[in-house]
């Protein structure tokens, strides 16, 4: 697996290709903004795109979605319809899902918002924004605080101090160091 990491300079948000090798299929998670490095890495790459991992309904994560439709027929996985209308692939809850060849991890994240969603593969976790480099996602209120503190421990902290944290927004991060460092997640509030 490689994974291919893309800055959406409209909303400062990431964007990621990942590509199986063996199976020469690719995944897109968040496009944000569909460029033409990203369309190369597909096409150059000789690679079928196969899905598109949404983790929330926010512009900067799905804007790019309707240009990628139109050049590709991948299957589109997010907890919220509207994504995609009757092409969304719904999640619910927690589950895998085998895409492009890999199987994909995913887990209901709600606090940032109601259709947050997390997908773990391999030992890389995209969290949209529910967590970044030594914060959290931004909440409307205390209870979404807490609901979202409390899922971040519960599903991203339960994993190994070495899974690499991939977030919608700034640079990539360990559970290890969000364990330690993340003044949300190590206070006792």
């Amino acid at each position: 697996m490689k994974i291919y990491f893309h800055l959406n300079l409209e909303g400062f948000s990431n964007c990621y290709v990942i590509v199986n090798e063996k199976t020469r299929e690719a995944i897109i998670i968040d496009p944000g903004q569909i460029t033409t490095e990203i369309i190369n890495h597909i096409e150059i790459g000789g690679y079928k795109l196969t899905g598109v991992l949404i983790s929330h309904n926010h512009g900067s994560h799905v804007a790019g979605l309707t240009s990628l439709r139109k050049i590709y027929s991948p299957k589109v996985y997010a907890a919220d319809w509207e994504v995609a209308r009757n092409d969304t692939n719904v999640l619910k809850d927690d589950g895998v899902i085998k895409i492009a060849g890999l199987d994909v991890e995913y887990f209901s994240l709600p606090g940032h918002t109601n259709d947050s969603m997390v997908y773990k593969i391999g030992n890389v976790i995209f969290t949209g924004d529910s967590l970044s480099a030594c914060k959290i996602g931004s909440t409307n209120s205390k209870f979404s605080e807490r609901t979202l503190v409390k899922n971040i421990k519960q599903k991203i902290l339960s994993q190994t101090d070495d899974t690499v944290i991939m977030p919608g927004h700034g640079p990539p991060t360990t559970v290890g160091v969000e364990r330690e460092f993340n003044p949300k997640l190590t206070s006792d509030k």
